[in-house]
């Protein structure tokens, strides 16, 4: 035990003479160790720091796409096993490589090879050029991931490996599902790929979809999928035809904006902008109508 003296000052002199002094026991004791618990990010911070990291000309789109808002709704998570349907050039590949995580899975399929050749545009090269698709994505996939991103594969609607049968935790159609309806009479494209999501998903598994939305006033041959839109009474009779039901629905992606005249189609719209030319006024006008409307939907499998 160590002792400290205490000099006399003015409020000490109130009590104690000149000549005396306070002794005042000292006890020594170790630092506090303090112990601070780093907790895990949750979900929500997590998907927000790679919505962040993403570029500017993806951000720009974010209020039109509400990725954040539809990947909540949807209940996707970091270390899921995730099915994205046509990814495209991978606007939403690159959120889900980096969410998932290391521990997650995400697998991109194309549209069967059998059916590209009903576009007008399609040749010999372009055919070649889907053929290596699924090399170029998964590549793709592990860069946009930057290490500790999802494990990645990629096949066609045609050719998913049985062996995915059952382990799935969700597949995404985010703008999926118009040309599969459009040439469902050449092959049942729709109606093999929604059966297809069907015996990939786990008991239980659950689909989101993102679709460009007609009005029900429409024409059913209007809203055939020709145009990009689809009615929701016709994509919800099409999953409970394959085995799923509507559980929920979303109105963050809708756009009252998006009135389309008898003779518009969906490409019309940014960002795409396909009938525009150099007409900058049109495009001007696209652009303060912004994407399209959109039904947002949550099916989950029954049988």
């Amino acid at each position: 035990m160590k002792y400290f003296t205490i000099a006399a000052c003015s409020l000490v002199l109130l009590a104690c003479s000149e000549k005396e002094a306070v002794e005042v026991d000292v006890i020594e004791s170790a630092p506090a160790e303090v112990s601070v618990e780093t907790e895990a990010p949750d979900n929500q911070t997590l998907l927000g720091n790679v919505l962040a990291a993403q570029s500017d000309e993806a951000k720009a789109r974010y209020e039109f796409r509400h990725p954040q808002e539809t990947l909540t709704f949807f209940g996707v998570e970091p270390g899921m096993k995730v099915l994205e349907v046509l990814p495209g050039e991978g606007w939403y590949s690159k959120i889900l490589a980096s969410y998932l995580g290391s521990d997650g899975a995400l697998i991109g399929a194309d549209y069967s090879l059998d059916m590209w050749p009903n576009f007008s545009f399609v040749n010999d090269e372009f055919i070649e050029g889907r053929k290596q698709w699924p090399a170029k994505w998964t590549a793709n996939v592990e860069t946009w991931g930057g290490g500790a991103g999802a494990d990645a594969q990629a096949h066609t609607l045609a050719d998913l490996p049985t062996e995915l049968d059952g382990t799935l935790d969700t597949v995404l159609f985010i703008r999926a599902l118009h040309n599969l309806s459009r040439f469902e009479t050449e092959g049942q494209y729709l109606t093999q790929a929604l059966g297809r999501a069907n015996t990939l998903l786990k008991e239980g598994g659950f689909v989101g979809v993102v679709q460009h939305q007609a009005s029900e006033e429409k024409d059913d041959a209007w809203a055939d999928g020709s145009r990009g839109y689809l009615k929701k009474s016709f994509v919800v009779n099409a999953f409970a035809a394959a085995g799923f039901e509507l559980v929920d629905e979303a109105e963050f992606n809708q756009n009252p904006k998006d009135v389309p005249g008898d003779d518009d189609i969906v490409w019309r719209l940014p960002p795409t902008y396909f009938t525009s030319g150099d007409n900058e006024e049109m495009k001007q006008q696209y652009a303060a109508i912004g994407e399209s409307n959109r039904m947002t939907l949550l099916f989950r499998k029954t049988n």
